[in-house]
């Protein structure tokens, strides 16, 4: 069973979208893989404890830190890699599908003769120096090589450069969890389990803090490369300059006068001293622009745009979503805004507004400012507002030109959420969404506004960038804008829903570089486990723990969403759910090492009970409720069937023969669901819950024979 980790990338910056985190944490009894390496057909032959040299050279000292540390790299490099290439940023799952591999793989090899650890700093070094000398930004949409790399060269394809980030990043973590796996044996399962859990909670509290204070990456690499030296048992002086050169690379990337870290992007600004302007790229990607008003009067007219549908008596009450630095809060101050909630999900933002904003909007005593998610921010307020912007809140995905289908802002741009809008609009109110859209998106965006309001929206275009047309939709609440000379009349395209938050899919698909990524994932792993394990029947002995691993991760994937939807894609949302999880999966063993279990089929009947209750409530059902009840009634929904799936888990791996090798299918099973996840892309997040259901099914068919012999046992 797979334990989901946060954070689409999300790093946790990542946040909408299945960009998430996780590692399988699964006991061991004492047996692992032969001497040689492979499993081959019999059980494994039993690890020898590892002599204790240290504070962590073995025990319970040591598996613990190497688990706190397992999950502290990867969400290291989740974050990391994606902020230093964009074609990573734009594909759910990468590194953490690598991990998942290169995890299952360390355990396989638990008991091979190489040590895949004592090389890791090693590779650790040469994927931060790969990063950082061939990075992949965006620095133009126009012409034929829009991506440049370092010094402004262009940048490798990324037939090429993602391939070598994710073979590096799943070597780097085989090797700790192949030094995981050696100490996972020398356990009683369910006291490793245990240990496990208690250090990935400790992971997961320790990432969160460094995004919490903005610290840079030279901070992440100290401490992945302290924890590297004090796992390896036996070091020589090239792991000692492999740790310092980690460490000197990311000290100069830190240092680096234009980059701040926020808990979503690396954030690159260049401030024009000729124009006092501010340009702001996220990860790589133009993000915004900071003008002066005489400037933005002149470059950016759209956002004056929306001042001519409504007169100054309709705005007392303004709300700005994806405030940004502050441009279209200054701009509403200017034309007689007399109170202004401003709501910005990134604090560095905001922080860059107060700083450089010409007009200092964040400044005036009109301005509340809110650093909060848009939708959790509609949901939990009751205020009644004049005007509603929706200031380009897609623009680092829309200006990105990748059509990546997940967002921090997809719950923001879906037909709920445009209704939750209108809900919040005085008598009277103008609701305006602007950016730069592309045809089927504005298409799109105006078809949504048209059903939600029952009028068609007043449309507005501006300049063209790269396929990509400038456009202002602005609507009243009961009526059609006024003074409009165009409103909307092109071709309807089908809005999204909250269960299906996907705006920049234009049709219910998986697009062609996702399935080249399934389809090279899908071979590594096949081709990997085969090296590695010889013929698969010893893993297939475990296939019921394979359909568990990605069962689970569909099921915590689900609870992810589920969250966000309800209280916002925010990256503290997303430590707490996934710290969640992890103390569902640590009270489910410490029940199961101090309590009989039902039979196993009690517990999977109650397990397909929860899995029923949450197809049958529907997330939206759950919006309607205030906070408190509606987190109470979520957190039910997402940990009822986790705490079960984790009891069903428990129960069965507490006897497992060779604890590395079912560890290894659990994790080969976490990829297929990793894998099985951008289902969701044509068919939405709560079918996922029938998908779960089904892998479940399929645990309890492979794991018959098991079943028996656990209900004898009870």
């Amino acid at each position: 069973m797979t334990i989901e980790r946060a954070g689409k990338d999300a790093a946790p910056g990542d946040a909408a979208a299945p960009n998430q985190e996780t590692v399988a944490g699964g006991p061991g009894d004492g047996a692992a893989a032969s001497s040689d390496g492979g499993l081959g057909g019999a059980e494994a032959e039993p690890v020898a404890p590892v002599a204790a040299r240290g504070p962590f050279q073995g025990g319970a000292p040591r598996l613990w830190l190497l688990s706190t540390l397992l999950l502290f790299v990867e969400l290291a490099l989740i974050r990391w890699t994606a902020a230093n290439n964009v074609h990573v940023g734009t594909i759910p799952n990468f590194v953490l599908l690598a991990s998942f591999l290169g995890i299952g793989l360390g355990f396989l090899l638990a008991g091979s003769r190489f040590d895949l650890l004592r090389p890791a700093p090693v590779v650790l070094g040469v994927l931060v120096a790969f990063c950082l000398v061939f990075p992949a930004q965006l620095k133009s949409l126009r012409g034929p090589n829009p991506f440049t790399g370092f010094a402004g060269l262009p940048a490798l394809p990324q037939q090429v450069s993602l391939p070598i980030v994710f073979a590096l990043s799943a070597i780097v973590l085989a090797g700790i969890g192949q030094g995981m796996a050696r100490v996972f044996s020398t356990f009683r399962p369910l006291d490793a389990y245990r240990i496990d859990i208690l250090g990935s909670i400790c992971g997961i509290v320790l990432f969160s803090l460094l995004s919490l204070l903005g610290l840079p990456p030279a901070i992440w690499g100290v401490l992945a490369a302290a924890g590297l030296l004090a796992v390896i048992i036996r070091k020589s002086w090239w792991h000692y300059l492999a740790a310092a050169a980690i460490v000197a690379m990311l000290i100069a990337e830190s240092l680096s006068p234009n980059d701040t870290w926020s808990p979503y992007y690396k954030i690159t600004t260049v401030h024009h001293q000729a124009t006092n302007s501010l340009s702001v790229w996220g990860n790589g990607i133009p993000y915004q622009t900071l003008y002066p008003l005489p400037l933005l009067h002149r470059l950016e007219p759209f956002y004056f745009f929306p001042y001519r549908h409504v007169s100054k008596a309709h705005l007392s009450q303004v709300l700005v979503i994806g405030a940004g630095t502050g441009n279209d809060v200054g701009v509403a101050l200017s034309q007689g805004a007399r109170h202004i909630d401003a709501v910005e999900i990134d604090p560095k933002l905001v922080n860059l507004g107060r700083r450089y904003n010409p007009e200092h909007a964040y400044q005036s005593p009109r301005v509340t400012v809110h650093v909060d998610d848009g939708r959790a921010f509609l949901e939990n307020s009751s205020r009644k507002y004049t005007l509603i912007i929706y200031a380009l809140p897609d623009s680092l995905t829309a200006l990105g030109g990748q059509s990546a289908p997940v967002g921090l802002e997809n719950y923001l741009l879906t037909e709920n959420a445009l209704e939750s809008a209108r809900q919040h609009l005085a008598s009277g109110g103008t609701f305006v969404m602007y950016n730069y859209y592309q045809p089927f998106l504005l298409a799109r965006y105006a078809t949504t506004v048209t059903q939600v309001f029952g009028h068609r929206p007043c449309v507005e275009l501006g300049d063209s960038l790269s396929g990509r047309q400038q456009a202002v939709l602005t609507v009243n609440r009961s009526s059609p804008a006024t003074n409009c000379a165009t409103y909307w009349h092109g071709r309807a395209v089908a809005p999204v829903t909250d269960d299906r938050p996907f705006p920049y899919l234009p049709t219910p698909s998986i697009p062609g570089i996702y399935l080249w990524i399934i389809g090279l994932v899908f071979a590594a792993s096949l081709i990997s486990v085969r090296v590695v394990a010889g013929p698969l029947k010893a893993v297939g002995r475990y296939f019921d723990l394979f359909w568990m691993g990605a069962a689970f991760l569909l099921l915590e994937s689900k609870s992810v969403v589920q969250f966000a939807l309800l209280f916002g894609t925010t990256w503290y949302v997303n430590s707490l759910v996934f710290g969640g999880v992890l103390v569902s999966v640590y009270l489910a063993v410490e029940l199961a090492r101090h309590v009989r279990l039902p039979r196993p089929l009690i517990l999977y009947a109650a397990l397909v009970v929860t899995l029923a209750v949450a197809w049958i409530v529907p997330n939206s059902s759950l919006l309607a409720l205030p906070a408190v009840p509606r987190f109470l009634a979520a957190t039910a929904m997402a940990f009822a069937p986790i705490f079960l799936a984790n009891l069903v888990f428990a129960q069965r791996f507490a006897d497992v023969a060779a604890s590395t090798t079912a560890f290894g299918a659990n994790l080969l099973g976490a990829i297929a669901g990793g894998l099985l996840e951008y289902i969701s892309l044509i068919t939405g997040f709560r079918f996922l819950l029938i998908v779960v259901a089904v892998l479940y099914g399929l645990a309890m068919v492979f794991g018959r024979r098991h079943l028996g012999a656990a209900t004898a046992e009870s």
